[in-house]
């Protein structure tokens, strides 16, 4: 007889048994990047977790037959419900086999968890916040996942669906190189944005600056997308250890800042793909992975727009084509960098959709969020 069931996470043995779950669970997979252990630790570490100073976390853990076969988190996240004024609670870090009664076990104790405290609907994944990796893949199996985005089994959404959850979201993910991008046109809408906006002037993130910078990009980013789905301010916590984490991967050619008479109205930061780097370390940076990261990452020939912000009163005028002209001129010149993911997109952020296309971005993975009532 087959004995399966869910066990909550508490020692300290089965939270590194949930965060060790993934590297064999994947490690026949061709594309996906395992990503550094010590990070998975440190996002499910509700002591040194700045995302835990206002949010609660439950790990669950399937097993049939003695073997680890799935795994789950409940998140409450106070900042998002007080932002939004809801009830609900979040699913994350969600891996499973292929096989609906393990995956209904899990979303079962989770959703469980979150009803009895309060919750009435449940979305998700989020790990474990919205700012965090977020989104299942559901197309796009066959090439690796860019810095900080997902990948998972193409079953999952499936699995997710038949679990009683429906779509929430699509986010989309758009690829741009400099084989495809059209310079000629985006320097002839450099020409007008700058007609339109002849003070305007762009400048390289400033890393001997870096807390003031960071509190820039805080500024600019809460105010460019306070009304967007799923949006919750970037806390001043979160942002001091976004910060120090992309001091030290961020390259200045792909970072840059948008001034108007010496006032920041814009940011853009590309971050080089460093998966290419993690791909051959098996999520461990211990004893010369660093070493490696910070060498190769120089000869890296891919980055991911992962942050961009404009500031309402600027927004439509054409900055954020600029911000983006300025990486890929520095990308062409250096003979280097060839390709951008602009990710994610909302599916119904329409202007930054069009950005996307107008500088020649094609649609290349989309990734999907999910919400059930409870």
């Amino acid at each position: 007889m087959n004995s399966s069931g869910v066990t909550f996470v508490s020692s300290d043995d089965e939270k590194k048994r949930f965060i060790n779950f993934i590297y064999p669970f994947y490690k026949n997979e061709k594309h996906w990047v395992p990503p550094l252990r010590i990070d998975q630790k440190k996002l499910i570490n509700t002591e040194k977790n700045p995302f835990f100073n206002n949010a609660e976390i439950a790990l669950f853990l399937a097993e049939k037959d003695g073997k680890d076969v799935g795994r789950i988190a409940a998140i409450i996240d106070h900042r998002y419900n007080d932002y939004h004024s809801t009830k609900m609670g979040h699913f994350g870090f969600f891996e499973c086999i292929d096989d609906q009664h393990t995956a209904n076990l899990l979303f079962r104790v989770a959703s469980d968890w979150l009803r009895d405290r309060g919750r009435n609907k449940v979305m998700g994944p989020a790990n474990p916040g919205m700012m965090d990796t977020i989104g299942v893949l559901i197309d796009g199996f066959d090439k690796d996942p860019y810095v900080m985005m997902p990948y998972n089994l193409p079953y999952y959404d499936e699995l997710i669906k038949n679990a009683g959850f429906e779509k929430a979201m699509d986010l989309f993910a758009y690829l741009i190189d400099t084989e495809t991008v059209s310079v000629d046109r985006m320097r002839r809408s450099e020409k007008v944005v700058k007609h339109r906006l002849p003070n305007v002037d762009i400048r390289p993130v400033n890393l001997k600056k870096m807390d003031q910078e960071i509190k820039m990009v805080q500024r600019i980013f809460n105010a460019t997308w306070k009304n967007n789905w799923g949006f919750i301010p970037l806390s001043e916590e979160e942002i001091t250890a976004l910060g120090k984490d992309l001091k030290l991967i961020i390259d200045t050619d792909y970072a840059h800042v948008a001034e108007i008479e010496g006032e920041p109205v814009a940011f853009s930061i590309g971050i080089p793909n460093i998966n290419k780097i993690l791909k051959s370390m098996n999520g461990r940076l211990f004893p010369f992975g660093i070493f490696k990261l910070l060498w190769k990452k120089r000869k890296l020939n891919e980055l991911r727009t992962a942050l961009m912000g404009v500031l309402p009163e600027y927004q439509g005028k054409g900055i954020d084509a600029l911000l983006h002209l300025r990486s890929i001129n520095n990308g062409i010149e250096s003979g280097n960098k060839t390709t951008s993911e602009m990710s994610w997109i909302l599916e119904t952020n329409t202007e930054m959709i069009r950005v996307a296309e107008r500088i020649g971005g094609r649609l290349d993975k989309t990734y999907r969020m999910y919400s059930k009532e409870l």
